[in-house]
This record gives structure tokens, C-alpha cells and sequence, in this order.
């Protein structure tokens, strides 16, 4: 009998930002139900407010949800408009004004504490793009400054984080994060989150071969379909990934974390979209095709 890694042992889950018209017990029921055995889980207004007045209740009645449903979860800091309700994504750690840069900090903070809470595993994060006039250096010393504060908190409290490479980020790719993760002088809780569509999107290597190189440092992976240079979150089989073999080197890795369906813009069909993804992918994990990607 082989012993070889089988893709069909992955751990699939689900964002919850695919999921924002439904009240958080109801999404991850339907996930559980659908046979995800995982949720990346938002902390937005919608679902987990990280600034809910009543937050430690909130907290223990998700941690209650997941033990019920068994869903393994990683805490996602990316939500829209949390923190400023007119400009998207920002404030960020590259912001030009401190109390910008100190604001997504205690976001960070308090992600890390639930995360915590929860039983995560992994909080995951990113660079974020610098406000005009803001030069290289003044944005990449601050984002350093920034998560060398993180990860003192994560290290603190046990948990690792998920720094992801964004398109049109100060990250944007995998040589950025492992020149973030040097200059931090190499910390282990320092993880990576390795989005697949990104790697199709804009990475000089293949998907199968990015898998490869981030190996060593994955503590989260997300997943969708993407088309070369278009930063665009597709539905499976709609980009050009062809997944087989890139779950085959998944597996491969050794990896045993979350692999997370990414699609923040399909809330709309959410229950559909969720059931299409995992009979898709437990298909192409079952799937004994080897054509390079």
C-alpha cells in the first residue's frame, strides 16, 4: 500500500467573506453541512465585530459554533471598511498618519487575542499600499516597524501568524514576504499565507512550482481560480489554474493546515458557490492527472 501524501486529505474551508449575508451560525452550519472541515473567518460588523461592545460574549458563542460544527478556523484581518467606513482596506501599517498606523496595530492585537480565544490557527494579515508621497523606504520601514510589534504580540501569546503577498500591496509577492520575514531577523511564528490564484496571477513561477518554494513556511492557504495579470477572484474552472496537480504538491509539502476557497465578491450565491467549490476540489484532488500548470 502507498504511503504517499493524498491530495484527497487536504483540509478544505471557506471564507466567511463569501459569506456576508448570513448570520455567522447559519454560514458555518451550512459549511460543516457541505463538508468543509474549515472557515477563515472574517472579523468584520457582520459576523465577529472585533469592536462589539459585547465581545467576550460573542467570541464564546463563535467558539461554541465551531467546537458544535468541528470546524477547524483561521482569523482573517482583511475586511473592508472596519476601520474607516470610506476608505477600503486602510488605515494600514504603511499609513502616513500614526494614529492610522496605531489603529490597524490594535486591530492586529485584538485579532490575535481572538484568535487565541478561539483555538485559530493563524491569524492572518498583510501590507496594505502606501498613501501618496510616502517614499519606498518611509513605507517598508514602517511595515517593518509594524510587524515586529505583531509578532512580539503573537509570539506573546502562542499563536502564528499568516502574512499574505497581495497584488498591488508593498507585498506582493513570495521574494517580499521572505525579504519582510530577514528583516525581521527570521521569526518562526512570521508564517505565510500562499493565496493560489496569486501565484497564477503574477508570480514568475508556476503555481505547482510557487507551492514548492513556499512549502517551508505555509501556515495558511488560500484558493480560487485567476488568470495571468488579472488580480480577480474567479469561481473554479472559470480561470486558467489547472488545480490536480497543484493539490498533488500541496499534499506533497506535507501541509496540514486550512486550504481556504477565497471568494469575497459571490455572497450573493454564497451556499451555491460553496457547494460548487468543494465538489470541485474534492474532484481534482481525486484526480490522477499530472499536466504542468
Amino acid at each position: 500500500m502507498s504511503d504517499r501524501p493524498d491530495p484527497s486529505d487536504l483540509r478544505f474551508a471557506y471564507g466567511t467573506n463569501g459569506f456576508a449575508d448570513h448570520r455567522l451560525p447559519d454560514a458555518l452550519r451550512v459549511l460543516a453541512d457541505l463538508g468543509y472541515r474549515g472557515v477563515s473567518l472574517t472579523l468584520d460588523h457582520q459576523h465577529l465585530d472585533p469592536y462589539a461592545h459585547d465581545l467576550p460574549r460573542r467570541i464564546a458563542e463563535t467558539r461554541r459554533a465551531l467546537d458544535a460544527t468541528g470546524l477547524a478556523v483561521v482569523v482573517e484581518t482583511g475586511a473592508r471598511y472596519l476601520l474607516d467606513p470610506w476608505r477600503k482596506h486602510r488605515p494600514t501599517l504603511l499609513s502616513a498618519e500614526p494614529e492610522g498606523r496605531d489603529l490597524r496595530l490594535g486591530l492586529l492585537r485584538r485579532a490575535i487575542g481572538i484568535g487565541a480565544e478561539l483555538g485559530a490557527e493563524a491569524v492572518h494579515f498583510w501590507s496594505g499600499t502606501p498613501d501618496p508621497g510616502t517614499t519606498p523606504e518611509q513605507a517598508w520601514q514602517r511595515l517593518v516597524d509594524g510587524c515586529a510589534e505583531t509578532v512580539a504580540h503573537a509570539d506573546a501569546t502562542g499563536i502564528d501568524l499568516a502574512f499574505e503577498p497581495e497584488p498591488g500591496m508593498l507585498v506582493a509577492d513570495l521574494a517580499g514576504y521572505r525579504r519582510l520575514h530577514r528583516e525581521l531577523g527570521l521569526p518562526d511564528c512570521f508564517r505565510l499565507t500562499l493565496d493560489i490564484g496569486h501565484c497564477r496571477c503574477l508570480e514568475p513561477h508556476s503555481v505547482r512550482r510557487c507551492v514548492e518554494l513556499a512549502s517551508d513556511r505555509l501556515a495558511h492557504v488560500q484558493i480560487e481560480d485567476m488568470r495571468r495579470g488579472v488580480h480577480e477572484h474567479l469561481p473554479f474552472g472559470e480561470g486558467e489554474i489547472h488545480f490536480p496537480p497543484v493539490l498533488r504538491a500541496l499534499a506533497a509539502t506535507g501541509y496540514r493546515g486550512l486550504v481556504s476557497v477565497e471568494l469575497p465578491r459571490h455572497s450573493h450565491a454564497a451556499t451555491a458557490t460553496a457547494r460548487h467549490s468543494i465538489e470541485f476540489l474534492r474532484t481534482a484532488a481525486l484526480s490522477k492527472e499530472a499536466e504542468p500548470v
